[in-house]
């Protein structure tokens, strides 16, 4: 797990075009990364598509396990209809849903009578591909929650009921903080895949348009495989890396006095 960390730590101070001869050339990418202004875009596009995505996808996978855990007529078939998005493969998923939000023939737009460039407008295509990203996780963070609900003691719920406690006091009083471990773990994990997605962008919109759909993860691959710049693009990882652990230390020390297993 290590080893590929130092070896993208070591092609950021070389100059690599992956033909030609690797050559040392220092701080020199670290430099011109920094003050990059497409770099810059890419970090503040991600950090809003995280602010996006992943509270939608907590609250409405927390939604969707809530009701699940009633067991009512028919949730293990939506049990599997929701998890099928996430276990698809993501660049299928985007081709289809570009075939849907096509502005010509697109069945949106046939259905809504009149064209709309779903996918070409600055406005609608970051919020569009944080949508589809939102759609393709729900039934992956509904199954966590869905454990955690299960994993409750019932009595615990009971002796709530028995003195009173309404359906919203018992979700709110027992059913959340003891799913605060299971929200440890989908926060974390969730902002980790967030700030990593690319076959949906690449799929979808290309980083376009006018890059306000060009996360890190996809300047990243048109650093390294489109402008042949293997050393930019390692500093930009490891910009992205740091990020990434500055906030999983932030959510494990903001949940670590909040998480309690003791039931007693």
């Amino acid at each position: 797990m290590l080893l590929p960390i130092f070896v993208v730590a070591w092609l950021s101070l070389h100059r690599w075009d992956l033909l030609g001869p690797i050559q040392y050339v220092g701080d020199a990418n670290w430099r011109s990364v920094l003050s990059d202004s497409a770099f810059g875009n890419s970090l503040l596009v991600t950090l809003l598509f995280i602010a996006i995505v992943v509270p939608a996808q907590t609250v409405l996978g927390l939604l969707a396990a809530s009701l699940l855990a009633r067991d009512l007529p028919g949730s293990g078939l939506f049990r599997t209809i929701y998890v099928l998005p996430w276990i698809s493969v993501p660049l299928a998923i985007a081709v289809l849903w570009r075939w849907i939000l096509s502005p010509s023939d697109g069945a949106v737009s046939t259905v809504l009578g009149h064209r709309v460039e779903w996918l070409t407008d600055p406005g609608l295509a970051l919020p569009l591909v944080s949508a589809v990203v939102v759609w393709s996780n729900v039934g992956y963070v509904a199954l966590f929650f869905l454990a955690g609900i299960l994993a409750i003691p019932t009595d615990v719920n009971s002796a709530a009921r028995i003195d009173g406690a309404n359906a919203w006091q018992r979700f709110w009083r027992i059913t959340l903080p003891m799913l605060r471990p299971t929200m440890f773990f989908v926060l974390v994990t969730g902002v980790i895949s967030a700030a990593q997605v690319f076959d949906t962008v690449y799929g979808l919109t290309g980083g376009g348009p006018k890059r306000h759909t060009d996360l890190v993860a996809h300047r990243i691959y048109a650093e390294a495989f489109g402008a042949a710049a293997v050393g930019r693009a390692s500093v930009m990882a490891l910009v992205l890396f740091v990020i990434l652990v500055g906030i999983s230390v932030v959510q494990h020390l903001y949940f670590r006095r909040r998480i309690s297993y003791d039931l007693t």
